[in-house]
């Protein structure tokens, strides 16, 4: 990883403060939501340019792991936060519409520093990326249909549009890139290479572009974090030690087990962010939910990446050292 992929929570952080600081400007609070959608298309344009797709097969090397994984981001996740919005939102249903959105995509980028940090199986961690890109772009729209649809209304063409507009253009683009830059040389091969390495900074000028049109929201409405944090915390908890039990009687190395849990733990709140200010515009809580994201993510990642690291100095899962 770069050292501007390595320092992404750091600028994500800069981003919120600087987002929340421009959007005391009454020109730049009501004009800054024009930009979120383009910078995230993109950021998401560079996210597919990078996926290593020949390394789909390698995730099944490991077939065990890989269905676990698999199974705990796109079945358990979804579900057990339907279930916590069931039992704490169901009075505030765009909240709730946030908390789906926000869990149902796995993490596509920094999970693999934290699993780095807590001296996990990076290399198995990698070859699970393009799966879990993949997977969230095709499923997304599933767990829309499914989940938020009974929440919310949804504007069917609108939401086709949103979907073709903000995931198919940049990945096509993105295919088409990767199929011509073996075919092309010097200024021209160089130009998609340069705008997929800018992918940090137009997510976090979308970041910035969120919290300067959502500031005044999030100020005014503070309840919305006090309400979201502990069922962030609780997904965090509950998964983590579900990832520690299924680690025991699977039998996993330390490696392995790190390598389970930052990848379980993360989530990608870009792409859902995306898709939510272009489906739902009217609806600024479910963006402001997907946007205090990493504001919670982040230290809790931290946090992790540390406790597996006392784990595996106190000797507790020495069983699952190789």
């Amino acid at each position: 990883m770069s050292l501007t992929e390595k320092l992404q929570s750091v600028f994500v952080i800069i981003a919120i403060l600087i987002g929340l600081m421009l959007g005391q400007i009454k020109w730049v609070e009501e004009n800054a939501v024009s930009l979120i959608v383009p910078s995230l298309m993109v950021m998401l344009y560079g996210v597919f340019l990078n996926i290593p797709l020949n390394r789909l097969g390698q995730a099944f090397q490991n077939y065990k792991m890989t269905g676990l994984i698999l199974g705990m981001n796109f079945i358990w996740t979804p579900v057990f936060v339907w279930g916590l919005g069931a039992i704490f939102l169901r009075d505030s249903p765009d909240l709730w519409v946030g908390l789906i959105m926000l869990m149902v995509t796995p993490c596509t980028d920094w999970y693999l520093i934290f699993t780095g940090i807590a001296k996990g199986n990076v290399a198995l961690a990698t070859a699970f990326l393009p799966w879990n890109m993949i997977l969230q772009v095709v499923l997304l729209p599933v767990y829309l249909l499914v989940f938020v649809g009974k929440l919310v209304q949804i504007d069917t063409a609108i939401f086709l549009e949103s979907i073709a507009l903000v995931l198919v253009v940049p990945m096509l683009l993105a295919f088409i890139a990767k199929w011509l830059i073996p075919k092309v040389n010097g200024f021209w091969r160089e130009i998609p290479l340069k705008i997929a390495a800018g992918q940090t900074l137009f997510l976090c000028l979308a970041i910035t572009a969120v919290f300067a049109s959502q500031g005044q929201t999030l100020i005014q409405r503070p309840d919305v974090l006090l309400k979201m944090l502990p069922l962030i915390l609780i997904f965090y908890v509950i998964t983590f030690l579900l990832t520690q039990v299924i680690s025991r009687f699977g039998n996993f190395s330390y490696e392995d087990f790190a390598c389970f849990s930052c990848t379980t733990l993360a989530r990608n709140s870009p792409l859902a962010l995306a898709i939510a200010t272009s489906v739902f515009p009217d609806r600024p809580l479910i963006t402001l939910v997907l946007a205090i994201e990493p504001l919670i993510e982040l230290p809790v990642m931290v946090l992790v990446s540390q406790l597996l690291l006392f784990l595996r100095r106190k000797g507790r899962y020495s069983q699952m050292e190789k």
